[in-house]
């Protein structure tokens, strides 16, 4: 008797409509996959430095405290970055109501010299308020913040995962035999985010100390702080530079015109450009393994899946998933080539470029 298959686009509508739920699941408890995704990330991120102080026989108890605490640094500072820059950002604000009153006067002249009525320029000026701008500019600092607003969770995922990691690894080089597509498929997951991370720090940093001495030579108020948002915003694929630009321009705009305006938007592009766009790709290779499409489709599906948290984790969320569905098959090459953009090589795993 012939073997019955389910047709095809039947199957494929299934898996959406399987992905849509868990998605919306995810979404409904994003309160605790949130930290608990910032968790694991964070815990894969430092690993290197576990591996180096088991490799020289350091006892249990500072394989688990000396990552945790660099961990813990960092996660406080991010958190202390974001609430000064929100903080600085609501007071500098009203200091600013004179520049705001003059650039709308010079706008008002500006449209009038070129024949444009009264009732246009008011109603053009209304529809334009540098006032929702500097909304727009906390709204986004206040949203990041609040991807810590649960420290303690996270920190206490953060200790727990740094317990059972030596033994998660004993046990995944155990299972490798086994379930050898899936071991392979979380160890390249593992290694391809932290990759990610360290690359992605590395030129963060560069680009960041340039922002700062960019808005330093153009007298831009609060220049290290920019600087340092720069450098987290850097982890959100694909817009993250412009969602660090949105504060010192509105500054700029404010403390020294348009023209300081210009200066800084063609700073920050001139820098993050050349750098993301023509050097970072170089060392970061195939680090990432999702396509252009992929990563910007993946911004906007954990955007709004975990909110500001789902832009910082867009590629390491991705990774996961890529792993736990396509990666663990061993007949997933041709759904991998379509993930990475890269045609398979010939021992099935995505290699050659398009």
């Amino acid at each position: 008797m012939a073997e019955q298959r389910l047709p095809r686009a039947l199957i494929v509508l299934v898996c959406t409509a399987a992905a849509v739920i868990v998605l919306a699941g995810i979404q409904a408890v994003q309160s605790i996959v949130g930290p608990v995704v910032l968790a694991l990330t964070l815990v894969i991120a430092v690993s290197p430095l576990r591996d180096w102080l088991y490799r020289r026989n350091a006892p249990v108890w500072v394989l688990v405290a000396a990552p945790l605490l660099v961990l813990l640094v960092v996660l406080l500072g991010m958190v202390a970055v974001l609430s000064f820059a929100a903080a600085q950002l609501a007071i500098l604000t009203p200091t600013y109501a004179n520049q705001f009153n003059e650039l709308i006067a010079n706008l008002q002249k500006w449209a009038a010299s070129l024949g444009y009525g009264s009732e246009q320029i008011n109603k053009a000026l209304a529809s334009f308020d540098p006032g929702k701008l500097i909304e727009l500019a906390q709204s986004v600092l206040s949203g990041l913040l609040g991807v810590f607003s649960l420290l303690f969770l996270i920190v206490v995922m953060l200790l727990a995962m740094s317990l059972d990691a030596p033994i998660y690894s004993r046990i995944l080089t155990a299972a490798r035999a086994e379930r050898p597509a899936l071991v392979n498929a979380f160890t390249t997951f593992t290694h391809k985010t932290r990759r990610y991370l360290i690359v992605s720090t590395i030129f963060g940093v560069i680009c960041s100390a340039l922002d700062i001495v960019a808005l330093y030579a153009l007298s831009v108020p609060l220049p290290l702080l920019w600087g340092v948002f720069a450098l987290i915003t850097n982890y959100v694929p694909n817009i993250g530079f412009i969602l660090g630009l949105i504060p010192p321009a509105l500054l700029g705009l404010l403390s020294g015109g348009p023209k300081t305006m210009v200066l800084v938007i063609v700073a920050y592009i001139a820098i993050n450009v050349v750098i993301q766009s023509f050097i970072q790709p170089k060392f970061l290779g195939d680090a990432v393994g999702l396509s252009t499409t992929m990563t910007f489709l993946s911004l906007i599906v954990w955007t709004w899946v975990l909110g500001p948290l789902g832009a910082l984790l867009a590629i390491p969320l991705s990774l996961l998933v890529r792993a736990l569905l396509v990666d663990s098959d061993p007949n997933g090459k041709w759904a991998a080539s379509l993930v990475s953009g890269r045609l398979p090589s010939d021992d099935g795993s995505p290699g050659s470029a398009a």
